[in-house]
């Protein structure tokens, strides 16, 4: 018997992708259905559904679930979920399309058939009741409201079946690890206890004194990279692979971390993106996940600990995985080394703080990232992509 946290729910993985033949028939069934485009973070979201990294979803959800859970974080069946998983049309398409009727789900990017959905429902959302009770704000400036507030006037709801995962498995064949997968992983090194560490950066000093701290507690540190779509300026994922290999490879001990990524594409909903990003892991079978200063955050919208502290109101058996919840991190000239708050007892003019949005500037601007800042085994792979962009 597995010694990992379970799947969300409580049940076992439910990955939506068809397999063999079924999914063979049913991708030769969705190319005759009326073709449904969804936005960039549908397909992402379409994804985690195929992969079983949305259990206990079987598809978007309709409007009583869509309601509940961004006024209560909870589905109309009692579980547990913090952000709606919804696809919307326009009105137009939404009016040809009866209730019972199967559609095809393709990206609205590539055009490529992702699966289908049998649509059970039709409904429309209050976007600013959305945008406040999950973003905490609904200023348009912000990307996760502004994706709300262009979305289509229509939600379909209903299960799902899907035939694709898209470019992810080619583009990153090492990487993609679906949960079943990383659960016989964490299994095959005998962890119970994992750690998952979130990023969409490549790892400076503050961020592999976190994960280490994972692994002083846990059996293991799995560092999950976003590969889904991110904001402009962000470092492609390929380059942070690179660079976090470097840093695995000549700072961690062998067999304590593991690189893998998943398409999820970030909505930056600050303390509830924490939680569904726990959710996510506990599917993945972690135990626990790194949640630092202001994670997932995006300019001043959240307070820097937000984040950490909404853990403290779930209710009891609303979520297994637990937020390892770690202070400031810094470098510290009298200690000599990487520190924080609760470790280190010196003034802040002893303190150098480290930020990836610092560090990509210093980038950018050509200067010298110092070894307080990042490895040099990583700054050099970084500096190569930088001078390639000019």
């Amino acid at each position: 018997m597995s010694k990992l946290v379970a799947p969300h729910g409580g049940g076992e993985l439910i990955p939506l992708l068809a397999g063999g033949k079924a999914r063979d028939d049913a991708s030769a069934r969705a190319l005759t259905l009326k073709s449904v485009p969804m936005t960039s973070r549908e397909t992402s979201d379409a994804i985690m559904l195929a992969m079983g990294a949305y259990t206990p979803l079987n598809g978007f959800m309709g409007e009583a679930d869509w309601r509940a859970v961004c006024l209560d974080m909870k589905t109309k069946g009692g579980i547990f979920w913090p952000i709606p998983i919804t696809l919307s049309v326009d009105k137009d398409l939404a009016g040809g399309i009866v209730l019972g009727d199967d559609v095809a789900l393709t990206d609205g990017e590539s055009g490529t058939v992702m699966g289908f959905l049998r649509v059970d429902e039709k409904y429309t959302i209050d976007r600013a009741l959305e945008c406040r009770e999950v973003y905490r704000t609904t200023d348009g400036a912000h990307p996760g409201v502004a994706k709300v507030l262009e979305q289509g006037d229509v939600n379909l709801a209903g299960p799902v079946t899907l035939v694709s995962e898209g470019p992810y498995p080619v583009l990153f064949e090492r990487l993609f690890l679906r949960p079943a997968e990383s659960r016989a992983l964490f299994a095959e090194k005998g962890w119970s206890r994992v750690a998952a560490f979130q990023t969409r950066n490549p790892m400076h000093r503050s961020h592999e004194h976190l994960a280490k701290i994972a692994v002083e507690v846990t059996d293991g540190v799995f560092i999950h990279q976003v590969l889904g779509k991110l904001k402009p300026g962000d470092i492609p994922a390929e380059v942070r692979v690179e660079a976090i290999d470097a840093m695995i490879d000549h700072y961690f001990v062998p067999g304590t971390a593991v690189q893998a990524g998943y398409p999820i594409e970030m909505r930056y909903a600050g303390p509830r993106e924490a939680l569904l990003h726990a959710l996510i892991r506990q599917n993945f079978g972690c135990s626990h996940l790194l949640v630092g200063r202001d994670h997932a955050g995006v300019g001043d919208y959240y307070g820097p600990f937000d984040a950490q502290n909404i853990f403290d109101e779930l209710w009891d058996g609303a979520l297994e995985t637990q937020a390892l919840k770690v202070g400031e991190t810094f470098y510290c000239e009298r200690c000599y080394g990487m520190a924080t708050g609760k470790t280190c007892p010196h003034g802040a003019e002893h303190r150098i703080s480290i930020s990836g949005t610092q560090q990509r500037a210093m980038l950018a601007a050509g200067d010298d990232i110092p070894p307080e800042f990042s490895r040099p085994e990583v700054v050099v792979i970084l500096k190569a992509f930088y001078a390639n962009q000019k």
